[in-house]
């Protein structure tokens, strides 16, 4: 009788100890439902190698010579490293001058191999290497990072230190209100704590993406004794112009905030927004228009402060920073952190 405690073939073994068991071959492959055939070719199987040779073998073996050489190997990843903004192509156009012969498919399977297929996993190897190891970084290789730098950062991938270190804002189209026409709302969500301010007006302009911060975002901050370093936006026209002419990059300018814009067509980079809008409509203004018919701003303005209050001061988040707090909890929290990062700015 024949033993295992490999579930892949248990079926097998159990196959060769009916039919050892009923002495009769043709009945245990019909109850098991296995042909003939593929009992003897078990039982062979067994014969010459014991139980384990019924595991499935692969029937693929590596070909060795499809296999790239080590040395020629580790001169591409050293050399994608050192250049990573190169394509495969220009990597072995440059190797094959070094006498290194790799085609540029060969280079990908080589990236592929290694998690560097693309031009930011590359960029990652670097940063690990140059943390890691303390290497001096060429000119080329520091511009690299600062553009990859630039890229997270209008991807909304900037790392966020404390509170007020980037708040994000957006418009949100409400709808349309009868006896007042077109209502927009300006969101700012920072996007640390996941404070969020929101204020309705029915015009979308400049002023009035201004109008939020000066209004409501500062006094806030302010009244915690913080401010505001950097704001992320989308390349809408209330949002970007000249500065000496356009009312909300003068704004941001006299009080030193730094303005970063998102990539173009790329909505998905101002992400935090989004998620707010997509909050906002369906636990509020979804359950307010069905409750109530307002004919006024100031009436929805009202019930929308309540929310976004209750939104800040009882409803928790399960991001990277709340963990299960509220948003102003997380604000308060990370106050603390905030006037360290001062003390030692003031130090320096």
């Amino acid at each position: 009788m024949l033993h295992t405690n490999e579930k892949v073939i248990k079926n097998k073994v159990g196959l060769l100890n009916l039919a050892q068991e009923l002495n009769n071959v043709s009945k245990a492959c019909k109850v098991m439902g296995f042909s003939r055939e593929t009992f003897y070719r078990y039982q062979h199987a067994v014969q010459e190698g014991g139980v384990e040779a019924l595991l499935e073998k692969s029937r693929r073996q590596p070909n060795v010579k499809n296999r790239v050489d080590e040395q020629i190997e580790q001169s591409v990843l050293t050399y994608s490293i050192e250049y990573p903004t190169y394509g495969q192509l220009r990597t072995s156009n440059e190797l094959r001058k070094n006498g290194i012969f790799v085609s540029p498919s060969g280079v990908r399977s080589i990236w592929l191999g290694h998690s560097l297929a693309n031009k930011k996993q590359r960029l990652v190897a670097l940063e690990k290497k140059s943390a890691e190891e303390g290497i001096v970084l060429t000119e080329a290789q520091v511009a690299a990072l600062e553009q990859k730098k630039e890229d997270d950062a209008v991807c909304g991938e900037i790392e966020t230190a404390h509170p007020g270190y980037l708040g994000s804002q957006d418009t949100f189209y409400v709808g349309t209100l009868k006896g007042v026409g077109r209502v927009y709302q300006q969101t700012f969500v920072d996007t640390y704590s996941k404070v969020a301010c929101c204020k309705l007006y029915n015009t979308k302009t400049p002023i009035t993406s201004a109008d939020l911060l000066n209004d409501r975002v500062l006094p806030l901050f302010e009244s915690h004794d913080m401010w505001i370093l950097r704001m992320l936006t989308d390349r809408g026209t209330e949002f970007c112009g000249k500065v000496e002419q356009h009312d909300y990059e003068l704004y941001l300018a006299v009080n030193d905030i730094e303005h970063t814009k998102t990539k173009a067509y790329s909505p998905q980079t101002n992400g935090i927004c989004e998620r707010f809008h997509k909050t906002i409509l369906e636990e509020f203004y979804m359950i307010a228009f069905r409750k109530k018919i307002y004919s006024s701003i100031e009436e929805l303005q009202a019930d929308l402060d309540d929310w976004v209050n209750y939104y800040n001061q009882q409803r928790t988040h399960q991001g990277k920073m709340c963990c299960g707090r509220t948003p102003m909890q997380t604000l308060l929290d990370g106050k603390k952190i905030w006037h360290e990062k001062v003390d030692t700015l003031n130090l320096i």
